[in-house]
């Protein structure tokens, strides 16, 4: 079957392919069904960014990883995943976001079962990564088919709003769940956990999901994938360094490195003549915009981050079970934030005012954080949770934004350019913000401490368990001051940065829109019976 018309769109300035006018077709009950299975392996996918907080003892005690071992069954998961996202998502656009789902949940599925029946750290560290890849070809890819089902811009909002908060409660519910099942199972349970979902997905995707890719690609551009690595690996690598072992020659040149290489994967998608990442996609009124206040958003969120969860271990003193548990309260303003600003937008509030109230909202909750002293459980947790809506209202309508300004058939390469600037945002708000509290936290403790109190506040805590106890909790308590104090100056750093975002969002979104035309037809979805043929939109 052939399109009703061939004629390119001529009002919209981002289409890139022929389309009409037609009013947006309304999703129905099996597009919000389709919808919770997706959300089902993007949960897993965001817990499995924090799932091993809890296990990492009993798989030291069982593998025996070395030290390095242990970094890379840390953090391979996460490098992989930030490394391959541009990639997966171009590829989704050419071969298909359904297609490409399902083989990264089989490859999630696979990769979770052998992680968790891992008998080496090297096993371990090898599924991990292929639980990277299946990562990176799943997060893009559910974005893109949310695009596809839901052409109804006030819909989209809600299923973005949906999208949004489910990212964001994955990874506070990853370690919540991880000390839960280490607790009663074993460790493997913690990837165990994964099968169900992806095998939900395997068997209903097919039934439930359309098939949505770019029906005039062009070819791979194979040379910007290396290039796409080699800009984001070595900037994520040297921020998370800088963050936890302060500043060092070689964290540094690796964050050279990789903008030097960012520099050369620009320059290649400007003169390719089938990049990777279009440079059409910043063409479209507003997606720039949404990409760099993503970034910020992402920014606050872990840097805040960064203090709360120390704050509530080192200076409250609860156990990393107990510090989990109550992270989990600021989730419940999460869960509000993001359908009331969906309502906001919907009943015609600018956007621009919308995201500014957003960002001033996220600095208030740095303003709470502020008046913290070193026993201020209820202020810091309602500090962290009104950043955290705030943070959420910004990303959800910035994820809406950016998709509703490109074609449906370049939403692969759009969502994954804005979960990799979310990753970006999160090395950089934890290397910046902690950087200022480390700063701090140094003038501020006493300098006849021995020099490993004089780092950081769990150095300060180790020496102090080994001094006679009057000068131990003297240490102690200096060195809860001190950190404290540092978590203040770093919130005011943040609450500066966030309300300069909230100028920009004032002067960049207001009369800003997302296209309200419906995007070329979706390929089918095969019925029980059998593949219907395929057509192109």
């Amino acid at each position: 079957m052939t399109n009703s018309t061939n004629s390119t769109c001529s009002t919209c300035s981002t289409c890139s392919t022929n389309t009409d006018h037609r009013p947006p077709a309304r999703a129905g009950r099996r597009e919000w069904t389709a919808l919770g299975v997706l959300m089902l392996p993007l949960l897993l996918v965001s817990m499995d960014v924090s799932v091993l907080y809890f296990a990492i003892p009993s798989i030291s005690a069982d593998l025996e990883p070395s030290g390095t071992q242990q970094l890379w069954i840390f953090d391979i998961y996460g490098f992989v995943l930030a490394g391959l996202l541009m990639t997966m998502g171009s590829l989704g656009d050419r071969v298909g976001s359904r297609r490409l789902l399902l083989f990264g949940a089989a490859a999630f599925g696979a990769a979770s079962l052998v992680a968790a029946y891992a008998n080496s750290a090297e096993t371990l560290i090898a599924a991990r990564a292929v639980l990277g890849i299946g990562g990176a070809t799943l997060m893009p890819s559910t974005m893109a088919l949310v695009r596809t089902m839901f052409t109804d811009p006030g819909q989209r909002a809600k299923a973005i709003g949906l999208w949004s908060g489910v990212m964001t409660g994955g990874i506070a519910l990853g370690s919540v769940m991880s000390g839960v099942l280490v607790e009663y199972f074993w460790w493997g349970s913690v990837f165990l956990v994964n099968l169900p979902a992806m095998a939900l997905l395997l068997i209903l995707g097919p039934v439930l999901l359309p098939e949505s890719r770019n029906p005039a690609p062009g070819r791979f551009d194979l040379l910007s994938v290396p290039l796409s690595m080699a800009a984001v690996l070595p900037v994520i690598y040297g921020l998370k360094e800088l963050t936890a072992e302060g500043w060092h020659t070689l964290y540094v040149l690796s964050v050279t490195v990789g903008l030097f290489f960012a520099y050369l994967f620009v320059q290649r998608q400007r003169t390719a003549k089938s990049p990777l990442i279009s440079p059409a996609l910043f063409r479209g009124h507003g997606f720039t915009p949404a990409v760099v206040l993503n970034l910020v958003s992402a920014f606050g969120m872990m840097g805040s981050a960064y203090f709360t969860t120390q704050y509530l271990q080192s200076v409250l003193g609860k156990s990393a079970l107990e510090a989990a548990l109550w992270g989990l309260l600021p989730s419940v303003l999460i869960g509000v934030a993001a359908p009331v600003t969906t309502q906001l937008v919907q009943k015609g509030v600018d956007r621009g005012y919308v995201v500014t109230g957003g960002f001033v909202v996220a600095a208030l909750g740095y303003g709470l954080l502020t008046l913290a002293g070193t026993d201020s459980l209820w202020l810091v947790l309602a500090g962290a949770g009104v950043l955290a809506s705030g943070i959420v209202t910004v990303m959800s309508q910035m994820m809406d934004l950016a998709l509703g300004t490109v074609p449906a058939a370049r939403a692969g390469a759009a969502s994954s350019l804005l979960e990799t600037g979310t990753e970006f945002g999160g090395a950089l708000g934890m290397a910046v913000l902690g950087s200022i509290g480390t700063a701090v936290y140094r003038d501020q403790v006493p300098s006849d401490v021995p020099p490993a109190a004089q780092e950081t506040l769990g150095g300060a805590l180790a020496v102090a368990r080994r001094l006679p106890d009057a000068a131990g909790h003297s240490l102690t308590n200096a060195a809860r001051d001190a950190f404290t104090a540092g978590m203040h100056a770093a919130a005011i750093a943040g609450m500066v940065l966030l309300l300069g975002a909230a100028v920009l969002a004032a002067t960049t979104l207001r009369g800003v829109r997302v296209r309200e035309s419906s995007p070329p037809p979706p390929l089918p979805v095969p019925s029980l019976g059998g593949s219907a043929p395929e057509r192109r939109g």
